[in-house]
């Protein structure tokens, strides 16, 4: 399939020694994927976080679609990572048992879905 990197957090290899990593899907608004196709994202200084069997990104900022209106959504809003059970079940294990954190180090495109590297370490 094809891949096509919209952003990198470019923070991520300096700031972390990088373990290993997981591709998940991001539920998002029509606007805000139409913003991404624009390339206006950004992911420095985002993080992921478990709530609720969950997993969150937070921090990352897509900008507001010109002529979206009324349909934009708040840009800075936590969006909601796409991972089966099995995923989350190890993140949970390794975020609580040896102190790891997520963080998001690409969002691209692969086929005409958005997709996150995510890593932890």
């Amino acid at each position: 399939m094809n891949t096509k990197l919209i952003a990198k957090n470019p923070t991520a290899y300096h700031n972390y020694a990088i373990e290993d990593k997981l591709e998940a899907g991001i539920v998002l608004s029509g606007t805000e994927i139409k913003s991404i196709r624009a390339g206006k994202v950004n992911l420095k200084d985002t993080y992921a976080i478990i709530k609720n069997g969950e997993v969150f990104v937070i921090g990352m900022h897509i900008s507001p679609y010109e002529h979206g209106n009324i349909f934009n959504k708040d840009p800075m809003r936590n969006r909601k990572l796409l991972l089966n059970k099995r995923e989350i079940n190890k993140l949970i294990g390794l975020t609580k048992q040896q102190g790891y954190s997520l963080v998001p180090i690409s969002l691209y495109f692969k086929g005409s879905l958005v997709k996150m590297d995510l890593r932890y370490w």
